[in-house]
Parts: structure tokens; sequence; C-alpha cells
């Protein structure tokens, strides 16, 4: 890739691959590789805990510099996964537990809903939002779904 051309965006195979890069973009305050996971669709969303609905990259972008405005780092912990995966979408809904870094306490738990979309240039994420979780007790496995006949 020469230094005049675009930056080319990565190309991720599945939407854990995404997901990976999204939590890693987030830990290291990296606007660039945050906006290479989202699709290009202007109708992005993206809700942050206790934030508004923010649609189109531009919004999203915009929330993302304000965010890593500093460059922190952060430690993310991500628990409790439950992934929805179909031919052209994926939804992921997990616990994260996210921190400065080197701090000894974990934040307290936010509630994550992921989706992820498949397009011609690979899984890009369409939503991200994120709010806080009521109770820790609520978040305990034995409430997970229980499959009804």
């Amino acid at each position: 890739m020469s230094k005049t051309g675009p930056i080319q965006k990565p190309i991720f195979t599945s939407a854990r691959d995404v997901e990976a890069a999204f939590y890693e973009a987030l830990a290291h305050s990296d606007l660039e590789a945050m906006m290479a996971v989202w699709s290009e669709d202007e109708e992005v969303i993206c809700v942050h805990p206790g934030g508004p609905r923010l649609q189109g990259l531009t919004a999203v972008r915009e929330s993302w510099r304000e965010l890593f405005d500093g460059n922190p780092r952060l430690d993310i912990r991500i628990t409790q996964g439950v992934a929805q995966n179909f031919m052209m979408v994926a939804v992921h809904s997990v616990l994260e537990f996210i921190s400065l870094e080197g701090d000894e306490q974990l934040g307290p738990p936010m509630i994550a809903t992921n989706i992820y979309s498949r397009g011609p240039d690979g899984w890009r994420m369409v939503m991200h939002h994120a709010s806080p979780a009521p109770e820790e007790r609520s978040l305990m496995v034995q409430d997970a779904p229980r499959t009804v006949h």
C-alpha cells in the first residue's frame, strides 16, 4: 500500500473477528481501528451508556473521538457472551467490565448488544448499544433463558 493511497479496511471473516477488533480498538483508544469495524452504511447506530442514540458514521465517529480524547488505555473484560449468528446478520449480547488500565477494581458491569452485518467487504458492526446493568445479582448465570417446549 502506498503512502498516498487510501487506507484499506481489514476484511473480517466472521462477526467474532469484528467483535475482537472492536474491543481491541476500544482498549487502545484507537479511532481509526474503531472506525474500521463499522459498516459504511449511514444507518449505523451507537448508544453509549447514558447517552443518546447516535445515527450515521459522522456522529458515531465523533462520539468515539470524544471518548478517546486523552488517549486512555482501558482494561476490558467481556463475559457471559450470547451469540445469535445467521447467514447475513449476527447479534451478540455481552457483559462488559471496563476500567482504566492499571486500576485494581473493574468498573460496574455494562450490558452491551452488538449487531453485525455481512456484506461484500466482510462482516462489519452496524449497531453497538451499551447500558449499565441494573444489579449484579440479576447477571447470574441461572437467570439465563430456558427452553420451553
